[in-house]
């Protein structure tokens, strides 16, 4: 599934929300967590039997994955920055090769 800029956001609320750092929510990202259901996992202090989310997590990709973190972790804002950059460079890229077909199909037609 592709990574959208509407995805990340999301991600990027619910970072702040649950007060996740870089690397927890990448592990969220990574065990197929939906950002939008978070506040359901996390502990409102009234179950006290529910660990903290953050420390639930750590848990969970623990079990899955046989590691205590990722391997690269990329803050979301980093993500979102790279992705723009990607693309203006395809804008551009189109940009180039629609001038070339212009120029090209001009000089065909004189």
């Amino acid at each position: 599934m592709a990574v959208t800029k509407v995805i990340l956001e999301k991600w990027l609320a619910a970072q702040k929300r649950h007060r996740l750092s870089d690397k927890q929510v990448q592990m969220a990202r990574e065990l197929g967590l939906n950002p939008d259901k978070l506040g359901k996992i996390d502990n409102h202090r009234q179950e006290p039997w529910k660990a903290p989310l953050p420390q639930f997590i750590e848990d969970i990709y623990f079990k899955r994955f046989k590691r205590e973190e990722p391997e690269t972790v990329r803050p979301l804002k980093q993500i979102l920055k790279d992705m723009e950059i990607k693309k203006q460079q395809r804008k551009k890229e189109k940009d180039r090769r629609r001038k070339e077909r212009d120029a090209v199909s001009s000089v065909t037609a004189e």
